[in-house]
């Protein structure tokens, strides 16, 4: 780590990668607005819910700029399988950052009116940009380091130091709405996207941080600019920020970790979210998973789960999916 920026240091611990039952459940869609809750964010449905979602669960491999046809098409089918029983709408992204090989797949959930996703994905002026939206929860706090580190230009004093390691590490809220009024929030957000490239990625207004709405190719984009030189953060910044996804929590060490295996590696960030008006759940993960000699960068996003463990069973399992068909079939 950069001495710029001193975060404390654990032991990284092992990370949870049981996966877990998954029980059909369809629901109303809502629009959220966003409480906190304790760990996790809790959402309010709004006056309106547009209207959401269409077709049957099946998956839709995308072959994302460098991929190749095969690897498409081999992470769609493994996603389909290991997505079959989804309660809503789940979405993956994936890159092999040696072989430049990326690729992507989603499931727009078993019910076309229901609570199987978000909006369409648009930009910060609200033009459609294609794709499908998930509401971001806590994985936005990676995000909003990234943008406070790009606009100070030089080290974190003390304070946010300490606020930086409490959002990323322990998904601290209270960190994270300090932080996102300090890089003048919705509109400090979307600015600092706008430079990182991501064109699907709305902030969450009026300090709901917690309800930017994203896509996994915008969130694979995110992550090119935490782990590669293909970045407007300079290499301490960077190094800094990789630094601290690696010590997460043990309780919140879900998600993309499990496609490391037993005997990789994992630095991330985790979000979950629940509807209060539906009890539904919002869970995603991103991170750098190395595995079996590949650096591999995964996004997962998924709602509609009728529970957190649902989700988190979900989001592994299409992680797991994902990687092996990439590592193991896709890379020809």
């Amino acid at each position: 780590m950069s001495p710029r920026h001193r975060a404390r240091r654990r032991r990284h611990r092992p990370l949870r990668t049981g996966l877990f039952t998954l029980v059909a459940a369809v629901a109303a869609a809502v629009a959220l607005t966003l409480g906190t809750g304790g760990g996790q964010l809790v959402a309010r449905p709004s006056a309106t819910a547009p209207a959401v979602g269409t077709g049957s669960p099946s998956a839709t491999a995308a072959a994302l700029p460098g991929a190749s046809t095969r690897a498409a098409r081999t992470v769609g089918q493994a996603v389909a399988d290991a997505g079959a029983d989804a309660e809503g709408a789940v979405a993956v992204s994936v890159l092999d950052l040696g072989s430049g090989v990326t690729a992507g797949s989603e499931l727009p959930g078993p019910d076309a009116t229901g609570a199987a996703g978000s909006a369409p994905a648009a930009d910060a002026e609200g033009d459609a940009t294609g794709g499908h939206a998930f509401i971001t929860a806590s994985i936005v706090k990676a995000d909003i380091l990234a943008a406070l580190l790009r606009q100070s230009g030089t080290a974190l004093g003390a304070a946010q130091r300490a606020q930086a390691e409490a959002m990323i590490e322990q998904s601290d809220n209270d960190a994270a709405g300090e932080l996102y009024e300090a890089i003048g929030g919705a509109d400090g957000l979307d600015e600092a996207n706008r430079a990182f490239g991501l064109t699907g990625t709305t902030a969450g207004r009026d300090g709901y941080w917690g309800l930017t709405t994203t896509t996994t190719e915008d969130q694979l984009r995110l992550l090119r600019v935490i782990f590669t030189d293909d970045s407007p953060l300079d290499a301490d910044d960077r190094a800094y920020l990789q630094d601290l996804m690696g010590l997460i929590a043990q309780d919140q060490a879900w998600g993309v970790s499990a496609a490391a295996g037993p005997d990789g590696t994992a630095k991330l960030k985790n979000g979950w979210l629940s509807r209060s008006a539906d009890g539904l759940w919002a869970v995603n993960s991103i991170g750098l998973v190395t595995r079996d000699g590949h650096d591999l960068l995964v996004a997962v996003l998924s709602d509609g789960n009728s529970t957190e463990e649902s989700g988190i069973g979900l989001v592994e399992s299409v992680a797991v999916a994902a990687v092996e068909a990439l590592v193991g079939g896709g890379t020809d």
